[in-house]
């Protein structure tokens, strides 16, 4: 298509190459950014000071960044915390103080996501803006008063990004139809107006995934007439497209918990590196790795449900890149350790009992006699108390009348767990049968 090339100057996509170069070309937040507003006369005369841009994904934050990128006469460095680390920032900060207490020159950090930085990674950051060092500029998603360390939060101005709106979007959508430089200006495309409103409502005020829709549907049309059918495929696509990065998302962290089950070390750092090179969040894949402790080594090796909570804290304090280690060594660790899923058969058939309802009630015995009254109606009478009894322990029934003999729990003979069988073995005889008959009788 050598007509495509008269307007494609580069590879980036639509949605790329018509970001807004100046502060008249931005589209919505006039509250903030319209004329007037202190916001814009701080990004005009080069005034700017550490602020958290909030809102919601497509509505500008981005944008802003560049346009600032474009005016300010100091240095301007791009920083995504979804990729880089606290190492990385250290660095850039360093960097920055220098130039300012050498030469003078101020520098501004727009980071990108910023709350995909955990609390200690925040703290990097506190005292470079404190100090003037650099202007900070961060933007998110997510509401900065839960996110942003207190401290941080603090020493910046908060500004709050809406939604765009369906006619923000039009007249978004209607630019990068007719701008020549930029946009399809020059490929005469034909699109109705009712066909641009139809993908003003599937964006719901994201400006970027508007314009990713225009640009899809505009190569299934063959940059020619866009209609509505060519709107709805391309939707789809870009449906499909997150649906399979999300399907991923799951086959991924599957994989590594049947391949730690499965005790394949080789396989587990595999999945692991995928996910984490991926940009998955590490804290996801620890909160994952804790549940594999208990599900899938459990008590036979009762070390492993430790290692995985303290690589969730190791994931907290470090963040990535630094944390990663600590997620393969925790992985490692429990594909090499004995397996048991006898505590997770065991909730998971008292909690089938208990689903049943009609609860029973606790045994007199076994209730405390708070007031003179429940002592009177016998709360805690011919209770045993194990402490005054050889060994610590004493024969009794626990389990309401009901359920009597009925066994929950049943140990393996793998690692630690073959102790906790003969000690239960010892402490109960006959009555603790580990077998699977007993439950079997029961179903």
């Amino acid at each position: 298509m050598d007509q495509v090339n008269l307007w494609q100057e580069s590879n980036l996509p639509l949605a790329a190459r018509m970001r807004p170069r100046t502060l008249d070309e931005f589209v919505g937040e006039e509250k903030i950014l319209g004329k007037g507003t202190w916001l814009r006369h701080a990004v005009e005369t080069d005034h700017l000071l550490s602020m958290i841009l909030s809102g919601p994904p497509g509505s500008g934050k981005t944008s802003l960044g560049e346009i600032i990128r474009n005016m300010t006469s100091g240095r301007y460095i791009y920083f995504s915390a979804a990729v880089k680390g606290s190492v990385d920032l250290k660095k850039i900060l360093e960097d920055a103080k220098g130039r300012k207490r050498k030469s003078g020159e101020r520098t501004v950090v727009f980071v990108d996501e910023i709350h995909r930085f955990n609390r200690s990674q925040q703290d990097v950051l506190l005292p470079y803006v404190e100090n003037a060092d650099i202007i900070l500029i961060g933007s998110t998603t997510e509401n900065p008063s839960f996110e942003i360390n207190a401290a941080l939060l603090s020493r910046c101005k908060v500004v709050k990004f809406d939604k765009l709106s369906r006619e923000n979007i039009m007249e978004i959508l209607k630019r990068a139809v007719n701008d020549p430089e930029r946009g399809y200006g020059k490929l005469n495309l034909v699109i109705s107006e009712n066909v641009l409103k139809e993908i003003a409502e599937f964006a719901q005020g994201d400006a970027r995934s508007a314009l990713n829709i225009l640009s899809l549907a505009t190569e299934i049309a063959n940059y020619g007439k866009i209609t509505p059918d060519h709107i709805h495929e391309a939707t789809q696509r870009l449906v499909l497209r997150y649906d399979k990065n999300r399907e991923e998302h799951y086959d991924l962290i599957s994989a590594l918990h049947k391949s730690i089950r499965g005790s394949d070390p080789n396989a587990a750092l595999y999945y692991l590196a995928r996910m984490l090179e991926g940009g998955e969040d590490p804290l996801y894949i620890a909160r994952r790795l804790i549940r594999v402790a208990t599900e899938d080594v459990g008590l036979s090796d009762p070390n492993a449900l430790p290692l995985a909570v303290s690589a969730y804290q190791s994931c907290h304090f470090l963040g990535m890149p630094e944390c990663d280690l600590s997620l393969a060594e925790t992985v490692v660790y429990l594909c090499a350790a004995p397996k048991s899923n006898s505590i997770y058969k065991a909730y998971t058939e008292v909690k089938k009992e208990t689903q049943k309802g009609g609860y029973d009630e606790v045994p007199l015995r076994f209730r405390n006699p708070v007031t003179r009254l429940m002592a009177n109606q016998g709360y805690g009478k011919g209770y045993k108390y194990p402490h005054d009894y050889p060994g610590h322990f004493v024969d009794e029934i626990y389990l309401p009348p009901r359920l009597i003999g009925r066994q929950f729990y049943h140990p393996t003979e793998n690692g630690f767990e073959e102790k906790i069988k003969k000690r239960l073995e010892a402490l109960w005889g006959k009555k603790f049968n580990s077998s699977q008959d007993s439950r079997e009788d029961h179903e």
